[in-house]
């Protein structure tokens, strides 16, 4: 019952702030605060008693909800999930910790992130593909609320543009898996189970494999985002209340590349190797164009959401380099992103409540007046690009290395997003924090107060911790990941190349053995 409890807390949450009193309105922050702790902790719970070098899913739970169609609550984690639902868990905390300048519908504010994370706790835990559905659409009236009630200026446009986006993804998603169960059902064509793992074993021909791909593959582009499907991002982006933007990219987004590392990957096996190439090619386009793009944007919000299309296009890479690192490589990226993004999404949003401004040109000599500021800011911006010592190094690293094994063009290509990166980053830091203070209004700013200091320091210490020590999280994801190889690897005819295994080094004294063998045969003949 541990991850059926993950789900229902926040829902519980949401109820209680449903039910407080309207003529008692301060109580609201606090009371969403306090029990967005719940599933954070509950999450931490279950990272701190998952057990180590498991490749299956764990804390499995099977109900039954409708024996005549096949329909299960089926949940389960294991070392992909695992660190989606707790990266959820600290992000809605502090999104929620960060969002007390939210003054207008506060409670219906609450309950929207309340319910946006019990959605996502779903598609991360769910088993079931008509559950897995359920959950994946159910993320979406939240966030549409969030964007269209508390945005910006054009919140219409954005909201209603990431809802048709994303609802013409869900389409071929729903048609997707009703084709997949009819096919694993009864010889009548009756179905009998949504159960994704009872799919694993359906012996599906290579032209079925690429339609159901696509299908599936669709739905999850549009999530990720990947090129061209990327354009409803940036304006969701810009125009989300910070914490909705926190959430957007720090969790939201991770939902279509789990679902190519949980669906497509394992039930499509063939097809996955037969379009790693061309996605490989299209996530590569991303990080190149994301980062491009970034360059040039004014408004500093825009600018880190282009940067995602870019950090996502290394997740991209790793998935569809079918390799053990670029696979662990990817999800790392995921985490680290999420972690980074999210800061820098809320150190924007924290100088906007300030300046009531995103406009990098408005700025300048931040350094002078808000140097805490200025400080954490910088530490996010290298965090992102991938210094050494920190979380984003191990992850782009890591893709790049597992990438280069069976897409070495495509890596190299890669490569040059980090630099782009750089460029982006540096650049909007140099214009918005050093220098002299050229704008009257940017004299007397405050510097971090307490509240957001403590909201930014977590953060801080997960990225160094896991940027200096990664083996935790990659002792946990790796069993996983091998096991989605190994399934490619007996279902078609692909074999991964690795790194590092002992079996496969052949050291240069072998080397010289062999050559001296060799002449000695030659030389007594």
């Amino acid at each position: 019952m541990e991850l059926t409890l993950l789900i229902i807390l926040p829902l519980l949450g949401a109820l209680v702030v449903g039910f407080l009193p309207k003529r008692r309105p301060e109580l609201i922050f606090p009371v969403s605060l306090g029990v967005s702790i719940l599933p954070l902790v509950a999450s931490l719970w279950i990272l701190w008693n998952f057990t180590v070098g498991e490749a299956g899913f764990q804390f499995t739970e099977d109900y039954a909800l409708s024996d005549s169609l096949g329909i299960g609550w089926r949940l389960g984690v294991d070392g992909i999930s695992l660190f989606m639902i707790v990266l959820t868990g600290i992000l809605m905390t502090l999104a929620i910790a960060g969002s007390k300048s939210i003054t207008d519908r506060t409670k219906q504010y609450m309950v929207s992130m309340l319910v946006l994370e019990a959605g996502l706790l779903g598609v991360f835990l769910s088993l079931d593909l008509l559950l897995f559905f359920a959950f994946f659409e159910i993320v979406l009236v939240p966030m549409y609320l969030l964007i269209g009630i508390w945005g910006g200026e054009n919140r219409k446009y954005a909201s209603i543009k990431f809802v048709l986006f994303t609802a013409f993804g869900s389409i071929f998603l729903l048609a997707g898996i009703i084709v997949i169960a009819i096919t694993a059902g009864d010889a009548a064509g009756t179905i009998t189970s949504f159960d994704f793992r009872q799919m694993l074993s359906l012996d599906l021909s290579p032209t079925t494999q690429l339609w159901l791909f696509l299908a599936f593959g669709i739905a999850f582009a549009v999530k990720v985002p990947m090129f061209p499907f990327h354009t409803w991002l940036p304006d969701a982006h810009t125009e989300a209340p910070t914490a909705g933007s926190v959430i957007l990219a720090g969790v939201l987004l991770k939902m279509g590349a789990y679902g190519f590392l949980r669906f497509n990957l394992t039930l499509f096996p063939q097809a996955s190797v037969d379009l790693a190439q061309i996605l490989g090619i299209i996530g590569v386009i991303g990080i190149i164009y994301g980062a491009a793009v970034a360059i040039v944007q004014p408004d500093a919000k825009r600018l880190v959401a282009y940067s995602s299309v870019s950090h996502m296009g290394f997740v991209v890479l790793g998935i569809f380099a079918l390799t053990s690192q670029g696979l662990s490589g990817g999800v790392f990226v995921m985490i680290s992103h999420g972690l980074t993004t999210g800061a820098l999404f809320l150190l924007i949003g924290m100088i906007y409540e300030r300046r009531h401004t995103r406009l990098i040109s408005e700025y300048g000599g931040l350094a002078k007046v808000m140097p805490i500021y200025a400080g954490i800011f910088l530490f996010m911006a290298f965090a992102s690009i991938g210094l050494p010592g920190l979380s984003g190094f191990i992850g782009e690293f890591t893709v790049l290395l597992g990438s280069y094994l069976t897409l070495p063009v495509l890596a190299i290509i890669a490569g040059s997003g980090v630099i782009l990166a750089a460029v982006y980053l540096l650049w909007m830091y140099e214009r918005m924090f050093t220098g002299p203070v050229l704008n009257p209004k940017n004299e007397g700013l405050s510097d971090l107060g307490f509240r957001e200091i403590a909201i930014l320091v977590p953060l801080i210490v997960i990225i160094i911790g896991i940027g200096i020590y990664p083996k935790p999280v990659l002792d946990r994801i790796d069993p996983s990941v091998e096991i989605i190889l190994d399934r490619i690897q007996t279902t078609t005819d692909y074999q991964p190349p690795e790194y590092g295994r002992a079996e496969e080094i052949v050291q240069p004294q072998d080397v010289r053995a062999e050559i001296v063998g060799e002449h000695s045969e030659e030389g007594s003949e």
